[in-house]
């Protein structure tokens, strides 16, 4: 698959197609919710959608790998040198680190924003010092450049049937709700590395602050304050899916099935913690593989039914008129 991939979306170079297979492995092997909605996406997007998560993939890694990347200061040192990687690749197209390799050589063919890979980056170096967010608009700062930027590299390579401005408050809303999602799962993980991710004015109103957390994380106890606390985050996280789910009608009819894919599997990780009655400071909630399939099936239903549809009416216009274009070879 992955060769066709490549082919289909006209990597030729040897060593660049290396990189986008690096890129997918990452994928592969970190994402399996994103990865499984990856593969409803036509043949041509898929490397370089691919290529944007290896990237922020790897970056995190360097961030969060408590094992093998040292102290801060050493953390601090490698992602400096994959930001002036990073830099040196989207002026070049050429970069040390293969993921580097891959991000650059979408970022040109999609005419994707360098703003948006500096916004991120300096996300990622935040987490490198801070620890906690006073405020729910102080958390916001921080996924503007760890999520919604995400999802603004997204928005070029998936293309859309409206103006990409009108699309684009809805694409970077999905990734601040992916994010959310992550925050809420991984409430005691986060713990673990020192970081609380719910922001503290949200904890406040419900009676937690961090040594509740910490208390109830070490001794394995449940306390009715933290699942109100978690109920709270559950419903502001939802609130942003709602602001997210208008956009998906905004994208080309052909990874339509893609994203919504995505969007019910990541929703439904909150159905799981709720399922689980909010115990995420004890175990982590997962969607279930027979419910990941049932999901992936549907998508691929839907995928089948868009070709076929595309094949009978054609290619979907702008809400200008115009048929929409992409600037990829052939998301």
């Amino acid at each position: 698959m992955t060769r066709r991939e490549l082919d289909a979306a006209d990597i030729t170079e040897p060593a660049l197609r290396a990189a986008y297979t690096r890129c997918r492995e990452l994928n592969a092997r970190h994402g399996r919710t994103y990865f499984l909605a990856t593969r409803l996406l036509p043949l041509e997007r898929r490397s370089a959608v691919h290529a944007l998560y290896g990237f922020a993939r790897w970056a995190d890694d360097i961030v969060d790998d408590l094992g093998r990347r040292g102290t801060p200061g050493e953390r601090d040192r490698l992602l400096r040198c994959l930001e002036s990687d990073l830099a040196h690749g989207l002026r070049t197209g050429t970069g040390d680190e293969p993921v580097v390799r891959a991000v650059a050589d979408t970022a040109a063919r999609y005419g994707i924003e360098h703003s948006l890979f500096a916004d991120f980056l300096a996300s990622m170096r935040a987490d490198l010092t801070v620890t906690d967010y006073p405020t729910y608009a102080d958390l916001c700062a921080y996924m503007h450049g760890s999520a919604a930027a995400i999802g603004l590299q997204m928005l070029p390579v998936l293309g859309t049937v409206v103006p990409r401005e009108v699309a684009a408050p809805h694409a970077a809303a999905l990734g601040v709700a992916f994010q959310l999602t992550n925050f809420l799962r991984d409430v005691g993980e986060d713990l673990d590395r020192g970081r609380v991710y719910l922001p503290a004015d949200l904890l406040a109103a419900h009676g937690v602050d961090r040594p509740l957390l910490e208390w109830s994380r070490r001794t394995g106890r449940r306390d009715p304050r933290v699942r109100a606390a978690l109920v709270a985050a559950e419903a502001l996280t939802r609130r942003v899916y709602g602001e997210a789910e208008a956009g998906i009608d905004m994208l080309d009819p052909r990874v339509r099935p893609c994203i919504r894919t995505a969007y019910t599997l990541y929703s439904g990780i909150l159905d799981a913690v709720a399922d689980q009655d909010y115990a995420v400071l004890h175990r982590r909630a997962v969607v279930s593989r027979r419910r990941r399939a049932v999901t992936a099936a549907a998508g691929a239903a839907q995928v089948l039914r868009a070709r076929y549809r595309a094949r009978v009416e054609g290619p979907a216009p702008t809400a200008g008129g115009a048929v929409l274009q992409w600037k990829g070879p052939a998301r």
